[in-house]
C-alpha cells in the first residue's frame, strides 16, 4: 500500500514538473530583460544588440508551449497568469515610449502583436492587456515617417481581426481603460462576463500580487529612470485610439502600409455586429475623422486646376492613388489623384460597411465635402473657383459607386423639394445656379456644368431625371389642350410666326429641306408613324450644309470624344447632354423631345420647333461665307482628324453646322432604335406612380 502511494505521489510531482519548469524559465527570462535596465550604463546601444529581443522571444515560445499543453483544460495556464498578474505588457509598453534602449519601441510593438496573434486565450478582456493596448496605440500613427510604421500597421492589424473575430472588444480596444468607469446604454449591449473585467485576484491592488510575487521569483523592483516627458499625461478616450493610428498609417509615404491601414479601416466598419456599428459611429469621431482627411486633401490642390487636366485622372483607385508615371504631368496632379484615390476608398468604405456606419459616414462626407467646402466654391463669384469646383465635383460622381452616398449627393445638388424647378421660386437652391451656370458668360463654365450634368443623367437614381425633367413635364401643359389634330405640319410649328421663316427667306433659292409634307402619316390610333418622326430629324438640315455624305462615317460618339479638347465644346456638350435626355425610357420624354408634330400650347417651345428656328438662323448667316460647301467640308475632315487644324473665316458658324447634322442624325437613330417600326412610340403607357 505504501508502495503504491509512494509511485502515485511520484507521478503527480512528475505530471507537474514540467510547468514548474516552464515558470520557472519565463520568469528568468522576464528578470533578465529587467536587470538590463538595472545594471546597463550604455543608453546608446540599440535594442537589437542586447539580448532583450531573444529573451522576449523566449516568453512568447514558452506561452504558446504552455497553452498547448493546457488545451484541454481551457484555462490560463501559470505562465499567462504571471504575465496578467506583475502587468510586463504595462511595463513594456512604458519601456517603448521610452525609446530606451533605442529600437525598443519595436520590439514591444512586434512582442504585443505577436502574444495577441498566438496565444489563443481571450486576452483582450482583461485590464492589464486591454489598457496598455491602448497605450501602446497612442504611440503609433502620430508622425507620418515613423520608423515603427511597419511594426505599428502588424500591430492595428491583429487587433482588427480580433475584433472581427468578437465584436464586443470594439470598446474595449477603443476606449481602453476609461470603459470601466464609464455607464453607458451601450454597455448593457456588450457587456462581457464580470470575472473579464479584471484580472486574476489582486491584480490591480497595490501589493496585491499573490502567488509567485516579484520578491519570490527573484524578480527586483524596476527602478528606471526615463528620459524626462516620456510619461507625461496621456490623450483621453476618443483622441488617440485604433481609429486615429489607423488614419495616421493611411498617410505613409510607404505605399504598402498605407494600403494595409486602409484595409484595417475597411475591416473595422464591416464588423456585423449592430451594437458595433452604433459603438463606432456615436462614440468615436471616426466618420468625422475620415471626412475631415477628405477636405484636407481637397484644400492641398491648387486652386486654378484645369477642367481637361482633372479628366485625364478618370478611375484612381484607392489601391493604385497614383496615376501611371507615363501620362503628361501637370501642376497639383499628385495631390488631384491622392484627393481622388482617397475619395474612391471613401466610397469603398461606404458600399462594405455595416448599414448604420456606411449611412453615418455618407452623411459626413456630404456635409463636410459637399455642403461645408465644395458648396461655396460652386457658388463663388470667381469664374475660376467655379470652374473648378465643377469640374472636380463631375470627377466625383463619375467615380462614386455606392448608394448611401449617391443618395446624399443627390440631396446636395438636386434638394428635396419636388416642385417644378423655377428659377423664380427657389433662387438660391444649388440646383438653381448650377441650371443658370448651363448658360453663363463664361463658355468655359458653361462646358463645365453641362458636363456635370451629362454625368448626372448616368447616375442610377430616380430623382435625376424626375427634379430635372419629369417634374417639369407633368400634366403635359406644353400640349395645347382642346385644339384638332393640325391640318399640316406647318401649322403645328406656327412657322408663320417666327422671324426667320419670312416670305423673302423662303424664296431665297436656300429652302430648308424641313418644308413638311401636306400632313404626317399616322397609324390606325391617329398617332404620327416612326418613319415620319426619324424622317423629320434627318430632313432638318437642309442639303447645301450637309457634308456627312462626302467622308467615311465615324458616328457622333467620335464628336463627343473629341470634343473635350476643342473651341466647338460648347455646342457639342449641348447636343450630347439633349441626346442623353432622350434616351430615357418615359412617354413625356419622347414626346416632348422627339415628336416633331405635338401640338404646342402657346407660349411653348419644343426641341424640334428650336431646331427649326436655329436652322433658318443658320440658313442667313450662311449666305455671306464664300465658298461655303468647300470650307464646310474642310471644317468636318479638321473636326474629324483628317487634316491638319488651320484657322478659317467663320470657323465657328462652320463648326455648328457640323455639330447641328450629326444632332439632327443622332436624334433621329434614337427614334428609330426607341420606336420600332412596326408600332407607333406612344403607345407605351406612363409607368407607375414613382417609377422612372
Amino acid at each position: 500500500m505504501l508502495s503504491r502511494l509512494g509511485a502515485l505521489l511520484q507521478e503527480a510531482v512528475g505530471a507537474r514538473e514540467p510547468s514548474i519548469d516552464l515558470l520557472q524559465a519565463f520568469v528568468e527570462h522576464w528578470k533578465g530583460i529587467t536587470h538590463y535596465y538595472i545594471e546597463s550604463t550604455d543608453e546608446n546601444t540599440p535594442a537589437k544588440k542586447t539580448d532583450i529581443p531573444w529573451r522576449l522571444k523566449q516568453m512568447l515560445d514558452i506561452l504558446v508551449y504552455e497553452e498547448k499543453q493546457q488545451a484541454s483544460s481551457g484555462e490560463a495556464g501559470p505562465c499567462l497568469e504571471y504575465l496578467l498578474q506583475h502587468k510586463i505588457l504595462e511595463t513594456l509598453c512604458t519601456l517603448g515610449k521610452a525609446e530606451y534602449p533605442p529600437g525598443m519601441r519595436q520590439q514591444v510593438f512586434q512582442f504585443f502583436s505577436k502574444v495577441l496573434a498566438q496565444v489563443q486565450h481571450p486576452l483582450l478582456h482583461y485590464l492589464s492587456v486591454h489598457r496598455p493596448v491602448q497605450k501602446l496605440l497612442r504611440l503609433g500613427g502620430t508622425a507620418p515617417g515613423s520608423l515603427t510604421e511597419k511594426e505599428e500597421v502588424q500591430f492595428t492589424s491583429v487587433l482588427c481581426s480580433k475584433i472581427q473575430q468578437d465584436p464586443e472588444l470594439l470598446a474595449y480596444i477603443l476606449e481602453g481603460k476609461k470603459i470601466i468607469n464609464k455607464k453607458k446604454t451601450f454597455r448593457e449591449s456588450t457587456a462581457l462576463p464580470k470575472d473579464r473585467d479584471k484580472d486574476c485576484p489582486h491584480s490591480d491592488a497595490p501589493g496585491g500580487d499573490s502567488g509567485l510575487d516579484r520578491e519570490h521569483c527573484g524578480v527586483p523592483a524596476l527602478n528606471i529612470h526615463l528620459p524626462a516627458g516620456t510619461e507625461g499625461p496621456e490623450s483621453g478616450p476618443g483622441e488617440s485610439n485604433l481609429i486615429t493610428s489607423l488614419l495616421g498609417l493611411c498617410k505613409s509615404k510607404k505605399s504598402r502600409v498605407a494600403l494595409k491601414a486602409q484595409e484595417n479601416i475597411l475591416l473595422l466598419v464591416s464588423v456585423a455586429s449592430p451594437a458595433a456599428a452604433m459603438y463606432l459611429t456615436q462614440s468615436t469621431s471616426c466618420c468625422a475623422v475620415i471626412a475631415e482627411h477628405l477636405c484636407q486633401l481637397y484644400r492641398s490642390m491648387p486652386a486654378c486646376l484645369d477642367p481637361a487636366d482633372i479628366a485625364t485622372l478618370e478611375g484612381i483607385s484607392w489601391r493604385l492613388p497614383s496615376a501611371p508615371s507615363d501620362e503628361a504631368s501637370f501642376p497639383g496632379k499628385e495631390a488631384l489623384a491622392a484627393f481622388l484615390g482617397w475619395f474612391d476608398y471613401c466610397d469603398h468604405l461606404i458600399t462594405e460597411a455595416h448599414t448604420v456606419v456606411a449611412e453615418a459616414l455618407a452623411k459626413a462626407v456630404a456635409e463636410k465635402l459637399f455642403v461645408e467646402t465644395l458648396q461655396p466654391q460652386l457658388l463663388h463669384v470667381s469664374e475660376q473657383s467655379i470652374l473648378t469646383s465643377t469640374a472636380l465635383l463631375t470627377a466625383l460622381l463619375r467615380q462614386l459607386r455606392s448608394p448611401a452616398l449617391l443618395q446624399e449627393a443627390m440631396a446636395f445638388l438636386l434638394g428635396t423639394d419636388q416642385q417644378p424647378a423655377a428659377a423664380e421660386d427657389s433662387p438660391h437652391t444649388l440646383r438653381t445656379h448650377l441650371i443658370m451656370h448651363c448658360d453663363h458668360l463664361s463658355d468655359e463654365i458653361s462646358i463645365a456644368t453641362l458636363r456635370l450634368f451629362e454625368e448626372l443623367l448616368q447616375k442610377p437614381h430616380e430623382q435625376v431625371i424626375r427634379s430635372l425633367v419629369l417634374q417639369n413635364l407633368e400634366g403635359r401643359l406644353y400640349v395645347a389642350r382642346g385644339s384638332p389634330e393640325p391640318e399640316s405640319y406647318e401649322d403645328t410649328l406656327d412657322l408663320e410666326e417666327d422671324p426667320y421663316f419670312t416670305d423673302g427667306f423662303l424664296d431665297s433659292g436656300l429652302q430648308p429641306s424641313t418644308k413638311p409634307p401636306p400632313a404626317p402619316a399616322t397609324s390606325s390610333d391617329g398617332k404620327t408613324a416612326v418613319t415620319e418622326i426619324v424622317n423629320s430629324f434627318l430632313c432638318l438640315v437642309p442639303e447645301e450644309a450637309k457634308t456627312s455624305a462626302f467622308l467615311e462615317e465615324n458616328g457622333y460618339d467620335t464628336y463627343v470624344h473629341d470634343a473635350y479638347g476643342l473651341p466647338y465644346s460648347l455646342n457639342l456638350q449641348v447636343t450630347s447632354v439633349l441626346s442623353r435626355l432622350a434616351l430615357f425610357p418615359h412617354p413625356h420624354i419622347h414626346e416632348y423631345l422627339l415628336d416633331p408634330y405635338i401640338s404646342l400650347a402657346p407660349g411653348c417651345r419644343s426641341l424640334f420647333s428650336v431646331l427649326v428656328r436655329v436652322i433658318g438662323d443658320l440658313m442667313q448667316r450662311i449666305q455671306r461665307v464664300p465658298q461655303f460647301p468647300g470650307k464646310l467640308l474642310l471644317v468636318r475632315k479638321q473636326l474629324m482628324g483628317q487634316i491638319p487644324g488651320e484657322h478659317l473665316d467663320h470657323q465657328t458658324l462652320l463648326q455648328g453646322v457640323v455639330v447641328l447634322e450629326e444632332f439632327c442624325k443622332e436624334l433621329a437613330a434614337i427614334a428609330f432604335v426607341k420606336f420600332p417600326p412596326h408600332g407607333p412610340y406612344l403607345n407605351c403607357s406612363p409607368p407607375p406612380e414613382g417609377q422612372v
